[in-house]
């Protein structure tokens, strides 16, 4: 294809200011949303390769608390399912300092649960962060292109008008000028549409192995350091039994307790 006659150059050559402008508003669209496609990407190979490291250092230790009772690890940093883990162990640490035993009570877990809860949301906002700008890119770049075109093609219309003068070799520059416009917004749009779908698939992925590590790790604080029912530790539900009963009148052997 002949550039300089025909091609792209010529549609350039030929765009008004209007049109210059659009593209350039398409052309830092773009040169965004490539940002965050490549830095998105290297975000997830790291946090993949980190993930599986710190999977591994988990599965191998004495028990849950292992790789948090080694300290902080680089090694580590990056995965996202090492900072809810973190979160996590840190919040059953503070329950153990609160009640001074390596057993607590369920609402003492109900406080882990939540630092889980919460551990989830900061990665998943964390995974998703950028990807607005993929949607905008998706959705914006053709109609900001489809703008450039209508503008351009009035332009030239109207230019015509002026002159009272209608042929091929009036049209042709001015049309071919405004075309270019869409032409550029596709080419930001699809390569957008395309990245976004991998990306996504990706993120969907990595937030389904933090739901299942979340849920793995609930499991296994619960049966190890949930306190069992009747110690001579305080409990809630032993509370709500006693209230219950002294309301009723009654004593743990069902006979009437008077109450004054």
């Amino acid at each position: 294809m002949d550039f300089s006659a025909g091609g792209i150059a010529f549609a350039l050559n030929n765009s008004t200011f209007e049109g210059k402008m659009v593209l350039v508003v398409l052309g830092i669209l773009s040169f965004v949303g490539w940002t965050v496609i490549v830095n998105k990407y290297r975000l997830l190979l790291k946090a993949r390769s980190r993930t599986k490291r710190f999977l591994k250092a988990y599965s191998e230790g004495m028990g849950p608390l292992d790789v948090y009772e080694r300290g902080y690890n680089k090694k580590f940093v990056g995965a996202p399912i090492y900072d809810v883990y973190m979160m996590g162990c840190e919040e059953l640490n503070k329950q153990f300092e609160r009640y001074a035993s390596d057993k607590i009570p369920n609402h003492g877990l109900s406080a882990v649960r939540i630092a889980l809860e919460r551990g989830l949301g900061e990665a998943s906002v964390s995974l998703e962060s950028g990807m607005i700008i993929l949607a905008t890119a998706i959705s914006g770049g053709p109609f900001i292109g489809l703008l450039g075109t209508i503008w351009g093609v009035m332009d030239t219309f109207s230019g015509i008008g002026r002159a009272q003068q209608a042929s091929l070799a009036a049209i042709a520059p001015g049309v071919a000028a405004a075309l270019v416009t869409t032409l550029v917004g596709l080419l930001v749009a699809i390569p957008s549409l395309f990245c976004y779908n991998f990306l996504h698939t990706r993120i969907k992925t990595f937030s389904l192995e933090l739901d299942n590590f979340a849920a793995h790790l609930e499991s296994v604080f619960t049966s190890e350091f949930l306190q069992p029912k009747g110690t001579p530790a305080f409990d809630d539900d032993d509370d709500d039994l006693l209230v219950s009963s002294l309301l009723s009148g009654r004593s743990d052997d069902g006979e009437e307790t008077p109450v004054h």
